[in-house]
């Protein structure tokens, strides 16, 4: 295992400096200078003088592997240097955002959880039941529904029409419920469609018919072996989900008007803040890494199948 766990964090360097060089690439294949885009947003008028003081500032004046070095290295010390806009260093804003940005996505993954669980594993224990089919109706309207549509439905109908949550803002409990729910939602439909499935198929597999022969009962069949190995794909799912979650809930945060670090990429670009978005490419790319070593390393706990075969192949 431990061997497994130093081999994966080996595979995160690589990635990531590929990530850096694909960012840095980017920006210097992009129209946009960034020295006329913090003029821009400094609301300055660019002249030669000024455009050439602001690249020998950023560094842009010297060769590309130099700029590469140099970013990496500034990086690594979570320096993304300074908003055009605010002119505060960008790791400090995005740090004073990235907690609501994870409350919300907490919430939106509690309530993934608790909705598609039981849903989820009661549908593939009762194949064509009314459970089974509002699960099928549930995944499919989850799935289809777009995410700012259901946000403004949520805030029609809860907050205009019944006044039961705040339309935006953050502060207690009942500012976190509508967000979530919309977040949530797809999750939902999702991580009921995956259990359901893989609990069909494992109904199927050879260690529940020795199971039953050897007179085990049932409640234990199904919760000790059949849940534990059915709920490995969506463990998978919300690995990669979570990466998402934290840095692509934009949508739902622009229509909450929700403070986080979603809706800080979007005026971002907007803006055409360099910094800002170069931190947020990069920052995505180390959650889905993370999120991702963690899964596996849950998978690996919750089967054994997959350790052994991890055993097998160091």
């Amino acid at each position: 295992m431990g061997i497994y766990i130093v081999k994966r964090i080996m595979t995160i360097i690589p990635i990531f400096l590929f990530a850096t060089l694909l960012t840095f690439g980017m920006i210097h294949l992009s129209p946009v200078d960034p020295a006329e885009a913090y003029l821009a947003a400094a609301h300055i008028q660019p002249t030669d003088e000024i455009l050439a003081q602001k690249r020998h500032e950023f560094g842009l004046d010297q060769p590309l592997h130099i700029q590469f070095v140099n970013s990496v290295i500034k990086i690594s010390q979570l320096d993304f240097g300074v908003s055009y806009v605010t002119n505060k260093p960008v790791w400090e804003e995005v740090y004073s955002r990235i907690p609501a940005t994870i409350q919300l996505t907490v919430g939106s993954i509690i309530i993934a959880i608790l909705v598609s669980i039981p849903i989820g594993f009661l549908a593939g224990l009762k194949k064509n039941s009314g459970i089974d089919h509002f699960s099928r109706f549930l995944s499919f309207f989850g799935a289809s529904i777009p995410s700012f549509w259901l946000g403004y439905l949520l805030i029609y109908f809860l907050s205009v029409k019944l006044d039961l949550f705040p339309v935006e803002g953050i502060g207690t409990w009942k500012h976190l419920v509508l967000p979530s729910v919309t977040l949530a939602l797809p999750l939902i439909a999702l991580y009921t469609r995956l259990l359901r499935a893989s609990v069909l198929e494992n109904l199927q597999e050879p260690y529940v018919l020795f199971a039953r022969t050897r007179g085990i009962h049932e409640r234990v069949i199904m919760g000790k072996h059949v849940f534990r190995i059915a709920i490995s794909p969506m463990i998978t799912g919300l690995g990669m989900n979570l990466g998402h979650l934290m840095t692509g809930a934009i949508i739902v945060e622009a229509v909450f008007s929700w403070p986080g670090f979603g809706r800080y990429f979007i005026e971002a670009i907007f803006n055409r803040d360099v910094p800002v978005i170069q931190c947020y490419v990069l920052l995505a790319a180390c959650l889905f890494l993370i999120s991702n070593l963690i899964v596996d390393l849950i998978q690996m706990y919750i089967d054994p199948r997959i350790s052994r075969k991890e055993r097998q192949f160091l």
